[in-house]
């Protein structure tokens, strides 16, 4: 992995997290306690910082970095940033879900428990109320979660953070009460075993 210091700022990360070898993660950023940096991705805090909450994770090829205006990037907890997203000087609140390959720009607002749908693009300064599932390019609120939802977004951080714990020499301490997904291949796809 790749901790690296801008200026006299280096990354504050809580103890109890992962960064996978090959991750970036530079200058004004923290990382709170469960959180997960995956293989590929770089958090980069230069001219502003990077705040991210519990049990939250960067998955693989996505990029979460900073403008100098008009606000930090600041991510809950329970979240997750999905393979090859871009969230860029925004705020993305607790519990939500931002979908491989989606796009978060400057000063927008992902209200919590929401959904940005794989390959959305959230224009900026643009204020997704909270629970909403945004889809689309631009980004458009298509549909309205639940609670329920919002439960299930939490727990998929959950199970995220359990799985980076098997990545970590004596992670086993660290696991999660949360059931293990087990392994299926459904019916429709066992011809191609």
């Amino acid at each position: 992995m790749a901790i690296e210091k801008y200026l006299e700022h280096l990354p504050k990360i809580d103890p109890k997290s992962y960064i996978a070898n090959s991750a970036v993660v530079m200058g004004m950023v923290e990382l709170g306690e469960g959180s997960s940096v995956w293989p590929n991705a770089t958090m980069r805090g230069d001219v502003n910082y990077i705040k991210m909450g519990k049990f939250s994770n960067v998955q693989d090829n996505a990029v979460v970095h900073v403008a100098a205006q008009p606000c930090p990037t600041i991510i809950g907890n329970h979240v997750t940033i999905g393979h090859g997203a871009i969230v860029h000087a925004c705020i993305i609140e607790d519990n939500c879900l931002i979908g491989m390959g989606a796009t978060v720009l400057d000063g927008a607002v992902i209200g919590h428990g929401s959904i940005v749908g794989a390959g959305a693009v959230v224009a900026p300064g643009k204020i997704i109320p909270p629970y909403s599932k945004v889809m689309g390019i631009p980004g458009k609120v298509m549909a309205t979660m639940t609670e329920d939802d919002e439960e299930e977004r939490i727990k998929h951080a959950r199970r995220y953070w359990n799985l980076a714990t098997e990545y970590i020499e004596g992670g086993e301490k660290y696991l999660l009460d949360e059931p293990i997904i087990p392994i299926e291949t459904e019916e429709e796809y066992k011809k191609y075993l």
